[in-house]
């Protein structure tokens, strides 16, 4: 009966062959585009031959507190459609057995997450993680009105659109917009969001642009650090084109700063653990260097081919799973040797499951949700949610979600990195049904906690006519400071400098600026961020 309905929906299955393929090659040319487009414009780098691509717009260092303090979100890409009934297993499920006669996980091949749900033996290297807390699982996760074509709904996932909505930006880029309001003024010399990978993804796109630095090893960040020509950016903005001129060379100038501070930040960190020699294992040990060296970069998107498993898919798939379970394993171990496991979260998703039944060919097709995994430390092991429903299902004979995959991301937001509830309302794009307890929940900063790089300002020791402002920065980075009006509008530009990190002072002669007395704010942009005091001039 199920195979019945699959066969109404084209280009789901490999017996459509024109459907599908054509399907593949709107998807690779759709990668290599944006690659191409990506590369054409700016930044992007590899190490030890993974391309990295420091994404921006949307991008600039992490929050001035530093590391020691701030959170990492690492994005895990099961490309291709990841089975999720072989993933978390419903065990003792009889229809589960009866439409995949030879595709099920039987009970000796499998390790118990409770008395009901499984996973399979090649995954054991998660059950310690599982065991100590350190791993959750959200069943069924998808949206209404699946698409089945890789590229749409890898878009739909990268955007958290609805599935007849298109949308330009990414979600993530969608939040270091809000985050980093100063972005063009104030560039960085730390990316917030690296992706591992040939590919550029939708996920980190902003409203305005995305850009990438293209060199191809460690070494070759140095090199550009060291040779690389910071261009003026001091330009009279009244005339035609020398905003669009300053903002290119402030691109080109972040680009050699990225260079220094990620080959830094590399150089610094070390891998206390070996990790297994597969693709995404590599990937997740560069990751765990930059951030055990503190670069600062606050979201890592890593991936792993190869789940679009329509024949054959037995052995494929288990050995997928194999090595997701034992790169992640590594990595969590390695992050622990020096306390980062608590905060670095990992959020495992693909762009859809696979069909419930298997097919003529051994393999399943493309179908609707899937499971989401969850790692760090202190999460709580859980399972949230029911496993797919394989008797009432669609008309194509696919199981209905249960968990909209925005609440999420918007869960992420709000409790990982401790967005204001309507603000992560705002960045998704539609109010979120909260999963309060998923991850280990940060509350949103607290009255001065917003000015922890605006530190204050005060009458000069040298001079107390002359004023004196006080500002501190964990990272390198253009300072502008500004005083401004109580309406908001700029009437000075105290300082427009890039200085290094540490405390800095400025002093300013109010007469010299032909400031008058009365009630003003003032304004450090920097690190992308905006920050901002009142003052009263006597």
């Amino acid at each position: 009966m199920c195979k019945d309905k699959h066969h109404n929906r084209p280009g789901k299955n490999i017996e459509h062959e024109e459907a599908h393929e054509q399907e593949h090659k709107l998807f690779s040319r759709r990668d290599f585009l944006q690659s191409a487009g990506l590369v054409a414009t700016g930044l992007a780098a590899s190490i030890h031959g993974f391309p990295m691509y420091a994404l921006g717009s949307n991008l600039q260092m992490a929050p001035l507190s530093g590391l020691e303090t701030d959170r990492v979100l690492v994005l895990i890409q099961l490309r291709g459609g990841n089975d999720g009934c072989n993933t978390v297993i419903d065990r003792f499920n009889s229809e589960y057995y009866n439409i995949r006669p030879t595709l099920a996980i039987t009970e000796s091949n499998l390790w118990a997450l409770d008395p009901k749900i499984g996973m399979p033996n090649t995954m054991t290297d998660l059950m310690p993680m599982w065991e100590e807390g350190k791993m959750k699982v959200i069943q069924n996760v998808g949206y209404p009105d699946p698409n089945y074509s890789h590229f749409r709904s890898s878009d739909i996932w990268a955007t958290g659109s609805d599935s007849d909505e298109y949308v330009s930006s990414g979600w993530i880029g969608r939040y270091f917009d809000y985050e980093l309001p100063a972005f063009e003024e104030a560039q960085p010399t730390v990316p917030p969001a690296l992706q591992i990978g040939v590919q550029t993804d939708l996920v980190f796109q902003g409203q305005n642009r995305n850009l990438a630095l293209s060199v191809s090893s460690p070494n070759e960040f140095y090199k550009l650090a060291l040779s690389g020509q910071l261009y003026d950016v001091n330009l009279n903005e009244g005339i035609p084109n020398n905003r669009e001129l300053k903002f290119v060379r402030n691109v080109a100038n972040s680009a050699f700063r990225y260079s220094q501070s990620i080959r830094d930040a590399y150089n610094k960190g070390r891998n206390e653990e070996n990790y297994p020699d597969n693709n995404l294992a590599q990937q997740l040990a560069i990751v765990a260097k930059l951030i055990k060296g503190n670069l600062g970069t606050k979201v890592y998107l890593v991936y792993i081919d190869g789940f679009d498993t329509h024949a054959e898919q037995a052995n494929q798939h288990a050995r997928l799973m194999n090595r997701l379970a034992s790169s992640v394993s590594a990595f969590y171990k390695d992050l622990a040797k020096q306390g980062y496991d608590d905060k670095v979260l990992g959020m495992t998703f693909s762009e859809f499951g696979r069909t419930i039944y298997e097919n003529g060919s051994f393999g399943t097709d493309h179908g609707t949700g899937a499971p989401v995994l969850l790692f760090t430390k202190d999460i709580g092991k859980e399972i949230l949610g029911n496993p797919p429903d394989l008797i009432n299902t669609d008309q194509y004979g696919d199981p209905y979600f249960e968990q909209d995959f925005r609440d999420i991301y918007g869960t992420v937001l709000q409790n990982w990195f401790g967005m204001p509830p309507d603000v992560a309302d705002f960045v998704i794009g539609k109010p979120q049904n909260i999963l309060n307890g998923l991850v280990p929940t940060k509350n949103p900063p607290i009255g001065t906690e917003e000015y922890k790089a605006l530190l204050g300002h005060r009458p000069a020791t040298t001079n107390p006519a002359h004023i004196e402002f006080y500002y501190a920065m964990n990272q390198d980075g253009q300072v502008i400071l500004e005083l401004l009006d109580l309406s908001g509008q700029v009437i000075r530009v105290l300082r427009n400098e890039f200085e290094l990190k540490g405390s800095h002072t400025l002093i300013v002669d109010p007469a010299k600026y032909a400031i008058r007395p009365g009630s003003y704010l003032y304004r450090l942009k920097t690190g992308g961020r905006i920050y901002e005091r009142k003052m009263l001039i006597q």
